[in-house]
């Protein structure tokens, strides 16, 4: 079983930045983050193919969260700029060792086994 071991998270205020990092334990084919607000569903972020390097995102968030990967570090990074108070949520890092995700199917929570514990991020004045 890969654990997945995320940190970064906190309070900012809003127009700050933050960065989040998720290191995997084991082999990994792509990881991504969720996030999930009070009393919403959990809702994809952004992944990364570990294969190609190949990115994914959101429209909604686009231009302001950012992810990336250190294959070295078996690591991935959330960069968030310009917080708003609606991004407030836990944060997950997710992971898939099975499958090999392709466009259609790296946003959706069920192609990941692996999950972190979450990381709680506040936009706050």
């Amino acid at each position: 079983q890969v654990q997945l071991v995320e940190s970064g998270g906190g309070l900012v205020q809003p127009g700050g930045s933050l960065r989040l990092s998720c290191t995997a334990s084991g082999n990994i084919n792509a990881m991504g983050w969720f996030r999930q607000a009070p009393g919403q569903e959990r809702e994809f972020v952004a992944a990364v193919r570990w294969s190609d390097g190949n990115t994914f995102g959101t429209d909604s968030l686009k231009g302001r969260f950012t992810i990336s990967r250190d294959r070295a570090k078996n690591t991935v990074y959330l960069s968030m700029a310009r917080l708003y108070p609606e991004d407030t949520a836990v944060y997950y890092c997710a992971g898939t060792s099975r499958w090999r995700p392709i466009a259609s199917t790296i946003r959706l929570r069920q192609t990941y086994e692996h999950w972190g514990q979450g990381t709680q991020v506040t936009v706050s004045s």
